[in-house]
């Protein structure tokens, strides 16, 4: 998904560096609000579909997860970072049952920070790796990649 267009939600992976990260994420802070205020925001459409509620609380710990990532990359040489299991932290989290409002604040609070965390990025650092449990390798660039397609990726899957 990083070399083409994703074909459903057409996001352009590609065209992402983490010096456009910030802006592109603070653009989408509205949208994901404006979801959140959904009066059906916490319906699934179907039994194997999360909720938008359930989406959001997933992009607020992408958000998270991604600038904690992206830190340990700055930070260290060749970072590694566990496997996440995304499915398990939602149950865990029980985020079918969570509060819209908390999480339009938090989801807001932290696309602010990892927006902040790319700001700082210098272009001789976009080379940095880390590694993943699973011996996926990214750079900075191809993680600030990654994640922006992710995050509008799931937009969209709200039709946000």
């Amino acid at each position: 998904m990083l070399s083409r267009p994703c074909p459903e939600c057409s996001f352009d992976a590609s065209t992402v560096t983490p010096s456009t990260v910030p802006g592109s994420v603070s653009n989408m802070l509205p949208r994901w609000r404006a979801v959140l205020r959904r009066p059906a925001v916490a319906e699934r459409p179907d039994e194997d579909t999360w909720s938008a509620l359930e989406y959001a609380c997933h992009v607020r710990d992408v958000f998270a997860l991604f600038d904690q990532r992206l830190n340990l990359m700055l930070d260290s040489e060749d970072a590694r970072f566990d496997n996440w299991d995304q499915d398990r932290t939602a149950v865990e989290n029980d985020y079918a049952s969570a509060d819209p409002a908390v999480v339009s604040a938090e989801l807001t609070a932290e696309g602010e920070q990892i927006a902040a965390s790319f700001a700082g990025v210098r272009e001789s650092e976009w080379g940095r790796t880390g590694l993943r449990g699973n011996g996926s390798e990214f750079t900075v660039l191809s993680l600030s990649q990654y994640f922006l397609h992710d995050v509008v990726h799931h937009l969209h899957d709200v039709d946000g």
